[in-house]
């Protein structure tokens, strides 16, 4: 009975972990073989691709950008055949949406300035008798 136990859990435990590595979608290439950045920009202009950043996640190439109809991308890469090996497509939004968000700032959507915002007009200290007009601060040790 004991040998029947310990084999069902030696067996489920290998099961659950052969799960998480067909679910895997890293790239497992000698770093001998892979193409470079610029192999990989010029297989995504290729394409019709503007390609905004190229980095490395889970040893693929991550290619972010805007497809031919001006979609947001992000592509994972293989970096030695240069085949796509996900694509995802990030929610509705077009090249001229994003920038044009970009151009806003948190603040109900008004535009930036650049940082060279009007400075804010101070507002009067508190009437708790803390603080003295044009004077320092006033401190009560209890």
């Amino acid at each position: 009975m004991k040998k029947s136990l310990m084999l069902a859990s030696v067996l489920a435990t290998l099961s659950v972990g052969t799960l998480a590595y067909a679910d895997d979608d890293d790239c497992y290439v000698p770093m001998s073989k892979w193409q470079s950045r610029e192999a990989v920009r010029s297989m995504a202009e290729a394409q019709g691709w503007e390609v905004r950043r190229i980095k490395i996640d889970d040893g693929c190439y991550e290619v972010k950008g805007y497809d031919a109809s001006g979609r947001k991308i992000e592509a994972k890469i293989d970096p030695a055949t240069l085949a796509v090996i996900e694509m995802e497509y990030e929610g509705r939004k077009n090249r001229e949406e994003d920038e044009h968000e970009d151009d806003e700032d948190d603040d109900g959507g008004r535009r930036s300035n650049g940082g060279n915002a009007a400075p804010m007009t101070p507002t009067n200290p508190p009437d708790n008798g803390l603080f003295a007009p044009g004077g320092k601060p006033k401190v009560i040790i209890q």
